[in-house]
């Protein structure tokens, strides 16, 4: 069982009443609401470039699902610069990697959480190969198990531009979730991470626009933007 990290990053689960804490579940509503005839099961999270709050994004969806008596798996796929391990308080000796590389098997890779419903999947240690990984069968494979034993599976990867694990993944999810920090990022630069992503025909399900700040508010929220509000 893990001991979870700073509630810096897992608002939802330490400030569960707050007003980004209901936006996350009004995006977990929206994920479940993006489409009539598919099911939505696995969502991976992204960004255009480092810095933008991908990851925090991600954790915060896993827990409002969780809370939602989803049974909720986390992957960890940002082999390179991994966080999740640190976010939940968990061992990083086995995870994505080692399950990929034939090191470990799935009940040593999946991790429970102090969260009822959410475990997680850390990275595992640095390969020299991520990209050769998560494009592999062996991926898919995985993926496909862990649509039978979870609920919501839950993907965290490298931002698009820097490497291209993300368009990678994205063709083996039902949809993805391109996070977008308000000011920081480059109007240009998402145009581009949108475009790689269509490029591969990802199915992207929206936009999170984060640290949008409003006139009479007392500080940021989230704004989750659907590609069908066009």
């Amino acid at each position: 069982m893990s001991k979870l990290g700073n509630s810096r990053y897992l608002i939802t689960y330490y400030e569960p009443k707050s007003p980004i804490s209901e936006a996350y579940r009004a995006m977990r509503t929206n994920i479940d609401f993006s489409s009539v005839d598919d099911h939505i099961q696995v969502v991976m999270g992204t960004s255009a470039s480092p810095g933008e709050g991908k990851s925090t994004t991600i954790a915060n969806l896993a827990v409002v699902y969780a809370q939602a008596n989803k049974k909720v798996v986390l992957i960890d796929s940002d082999m390179r610069k991994p966080t999740m391990h640190h976010t939940f308080g968990i061992s990083n000796r086995n995870g994505l990697s080692s399950m990929l590389s034939r090191q470990c098997d799935l009940d040593e890779a999946v991790h429970a959480t102090d969260i009822p419903n959410l475990f997680i999947m850390p990275s595992g240690p640095v390969p020299p190969n991520p990209s050769e990984m998560v494009a592999s069968q062996r991926m898919s494979a995985l993926i496909e198990e862990l649509r039978t034993k979870f609920d919501i599976v839950l993907i965290d990867t490298p931002p698009t531009l820097a490497v291209t694990d993300a368009q990678l993944i994205s063709t083996k999810c039902d949809g993805v979730l391109l996070v977008i920090e308000s000011g920081k990022v480059k109007r240009d630069a998402v145009i581009k991470a949108k475009q790689q992503l269509n490029h591969v025909k990802a199915r992207i399900l929206g936009v999170v626009l984060k640290n949008i700040e409003q006139k009479n508010s007392d500080g940021y929220y989230y704004y989750y933007y659907s590609e069908t509000e066009k």
